[in-house]
């Protein structure tokens, strides 16, 4: 409720559209009683149109909240709808992305570059085809959703799948059963969703027929390589590319990627989208070596960019543009390296990026390394101030079906890490867990963790999806 407030408010929104409910692991979400409570604090409010989806009771105010079905049954009175014109930069959307500190950015995108933008990397990653069935299994209410569920699928004509619920409800085997019913051809999600799905083991997709999919498609996060095999042979039957694509909200689309024909590596972003100059930099923006881990940089604007966060445009130049203001070029947030062949390898925020003894580690190496694994699903590491080596790792990990956490599964997962990346990297502990905080893009909020590990204030929340 607080986090939708706090958006109309910053927006100064007058319409608001929302739907009695929603469904989700058979229950009801009340999104109309969110949406009072919401504008009890949002003033600028002066409409709100309701779609009922559950038909449970709901409080409808009179002057200010109509049914869609009602308006909708209204005698019409002109035939003609007249499409609104507007400039190419004018403002399309205001999406909220998450900081690490501070309230969320409301990322503006404007209506031209981004068009062009979302629907030419669909069209081109994909190899978009008339008869294709395409499934961005993706929020809605994330940049992947508005992309690649709505914009460049419909611009290009897609046939497109949507659906209401979680993955694994009623039963594991939900995303094939709708594969096989309806021939998807193209299923795009996130390593988190892919992870999760993988605890459950191989019978539940392989009690479905999954030869209607051609390609196969990663977005959110780095994908870990034990993962990303996985999709590719149980889901993927070998024989689908995965498209592992690498961009955030304020890029709009596709930035680092393969195409259907790119020979791949798994856990590698491959390479940059046609007419994208990426390089990976040290401190003082020099180039490092082949091989060597930096700061990604975007060194040419394109198309799909975002033009401000909104009603804060200082922000927005401390945030991309600042550190390497004399190059003119955009800084990610992310660190990365460049292999010989020039594939990308996004490593992860640079605020994810670990110091031990003086060593620097990433944490999707350590959580790639406790995935290999085969009792883990999904990991998260953290680091917290130790007096001896400056920082001490600690990680979180979600057992596959059929294991128990012990104390001695947990060494056994120590041992397994010093055995893949070296001595340095092995974690002071272990903890299992049901579930880890992550943002509806399926990244994982590792402050969230660090600060409930150190008993400190754990910040905005309000992007989180639980």
């Amino acid at each position: 409720m607080e986090a939708l407030a706090g958006r109309i408010e910053d927006a100064h929104s007058k319409v608001l559209l929302t739907a009695d409910g929603g469904f989700r692991r058979g229950k009801i979400t009340d999104l109309k009683g969110i949406a009072n409570e919401a504008m009890k604090r949002s003033p600028t409010i002066e409409t709100c149109i309701t779609v009922k989806r559950t038909g449970h009771e709901v409080v409808m105010e009179n002057d200010r909240d109509f049914w869609y079905h009602d308006m909708m049954a209204l005698p019409i009175t002109s035939p003609n709808c007249e499409t609104e014109k507007t400039d190419a930069e004018d403002m399309l959307f205001v999406l909220y992305t998450s900081g690490t500190t501070g309230k969320p950015k409301g990322i503006v995108h404007t209506h031209g570059g981004y068009a062009v933008y979302t629907s030419t990397t669909h069209e081109y990653v994909f190899d978009i085809k008339d008869e294709d069935r395409w499934w961005c299994a993706a929020d809605p209410g994330w940049i992947t959703g508005h992309s690649y569920i709505i914009y460049g699928p419909l611009i290009n004509g897609s046939t497109i799948v949507m659906y209401e619920g979680a993955p694994n409800h009623p039963y594991p085997n939900r995303w094939w059963q709708m594969i096989e019913k309806y021939g998807v051809s193209i299923l795009y999600t996130s390593p988190t969703a892919i992870r999760g799905l993988m605890r459950f083991g191989e019978a539940w997709p392989n009690r479905h027929d999954l030869s209607s999919l051609r390609l196969l498609g990663s977005v959110g996060e780095p994908i870990n390589p034990e993962a990303w095999r996985w999709y590719h042979r149980v889901i993927g039957k070998n024989n689908c590319p995965i498209m592992d694509t690498w961009w955030q909200t304020e890029t709009g689309g596709f930035m680092i990627t393969p195409l259907p024909i790119t020979p791949l590596k798994p856990g590698s972003a491959a390479k940059p989208f046609f007419g994208v100059e990426a390089a990976v930099v040290d401190d003082a923006g020099n180039e490092v070596k082949i091989g060597e881990e930096g700061k990604l940089v975007l060194k040419k604007p394109w198309p799909g960019m975002a033009r401000t966060i909104h009603e804060d445009p200082e922000r927005f130049v401390e945030t991309y543009w600042k550190d390497y203001k004399k190059q003119g070029w955009y800084k990610t947030g992310d660190s990365a390296r460049i292999d010989k062949d020039g594939y990308v390898w996004i490593i992860g925020r640079i605020d994810d990026v670990i110091k031990v003894s003086g060593y620097r580690l990433g944490t999707a190496e350590i959580e790639s390394a406790l995935v290999s694994h085969q009792s883990i699903s999904e990991a998260a590491a953290i680091t917290v101030p130790d007096e001896l080596r400056g920082n001490a790792i600690h990680a979180y990990a979600i057992l596959r079906t059929g294991f128990t956490g012990t104390k001695q599964l947990e060494e056994e997962l120590k041992k397994h890490v010093s055995h893949e990346i070296g001595p340095i990297a092995k974690p002071d502990s272990v903890s299992f867990v049901e579930s880890l905080p992550k943002t509806r893009s399926g990244k994982i909020m590792r402050r969230v963790l660090k600060a409930r590990a150190m008993g400190v204030d754990e910040g905005d929340l309000t992007t989180l999806e639980e």
